[in-house]
């Protein structure tokens, strides 16, 4: 009986076998194209390649020389001052937008778009318009000034020192809507039972966000992190359209510094351990969060 119950049964391999067919051109696509194209991208980060690629192989004489070039280190420290503090201001005024929108407030869905808005444009239309708005003959340095508050000075776009902090408000502004919306959805998934359970209980608002609310909210957060985290690595679409690395090199970061060594240095072999090294930054990203919601989770199961 045992028997013929199992020879009645399909073959785990030919279970949905239409659904695994269609996917056939998706997953060779994956393999070739992300795969492939990474392998190839690492492998000829070890040559000497110019114009075109060549196997001309010269060990770990290109990383050697990224990281003794200045340009690439101001890139770098552009790179993690940006992210933690892009990070941690996309998170806290995001979960407080949010939080003030959960309060059932008039006009929620008026406000939420307004909010939301920004992350629709691109970050060329994003740098351009902050561009304008930084620019000091006619931004908000200008217009304070026309106030009478002659000795203001708001110029960040043309200070080495601080240029990345222009760059950083255009960012927060663009995407700290979406941050918004992932942790409003979150929210609403709180069981209304939790909120009545703590005010009942006399436990004040802010204590049940940071005690209670916050906790259970744990795989949203870890969700908008890691998507944060990968607009941070490749961030390079606002930094040309607002200071196309200037001044000097002092708004430099990584995928700038690829791009330029690849397609106008004609530099493969240094633009391609370049983009090792992002990938690398990636990879430190994504293994966390695969085994934070997927082997944590099933160890836990």
């Amino acid at each position: 009986m045992t028997g013929q119950a199992q020879a009645g049964r399909p073959n785990k391999l030919l279970r949905n076998l239409n659904a695994k067919i269609a996917s056939i051109p998706m997953i060779l696509t994956a393999l070739v194209i992300f795969v492939g194209g990474t392998f190839w991208t690492v492998f000829y980060s070890f040559t000497n390649s110019k114009l075109l690629p060549r196997l001309s192989f010269v060990g770990i004489d290109q990383y050697e020389r990224l990281w003794a070039a200045p340009r690439w280190v101001t890139a770098i420290e552009n790179l993690a001052l940006y992210g933690i503090l892009s990070l941690i201001f996309s998170l806290v005024i995001g979960f407080l937008l949010a939080a003030l929108m959960d309060q059932k407030i008039r006009f929620e869905n008026t406000f939420r778009t307004i909010f939301l808005y920004p992350f629709a444009l691109s970050f060329i239309v994003t740098g351009l318009v902050w561009q304008w708005i930084l620019n000091p003959e006619f931004g908000v340095q200008s217009v304070v000034r026309s106030l009478g508050w002659t000795s203001f000075t708001f110029n960040p776009l043309y200070t080495p020192e601080i240029v990345i902090y222009g760059i950083l408000i255009a960012a927060l502004w663009q995407g700290t809507g979406l941050v918004m919306c992932l942790m409003l959805a979150g929210l609403r998934g709180i069981d209304e039972d939790i909120w009545k359970a703590a005010r009942v209980d006399g436990i004040p608002m802010w204590k049940t966000y940071l005690l209670i609310v916050i906790p259970m909210m744990r795989p949203v957060f870890i969700t908008t992190i890691v998507i944060i985290a990968s607009g941070i690595v490749k961030v390079y679409d606002l930094v040309v359209a607002q200071t196309s690395g200037g001044p000097g090199i002092s708004s430099e970061v990584p995928a700038k510094y690829v791009y330029d060594y690849m397609f106008q240095a004609q530099n493969l072999g240094q633009g391609f351990a370049a983009s090792t090294m992002m990938l690398v930054t990636v990879a430190i990203i994504i293994v966390p969060w695969a085994y934070l919601e997927f082997g944590g989770g099933r160890k836990r199961g």
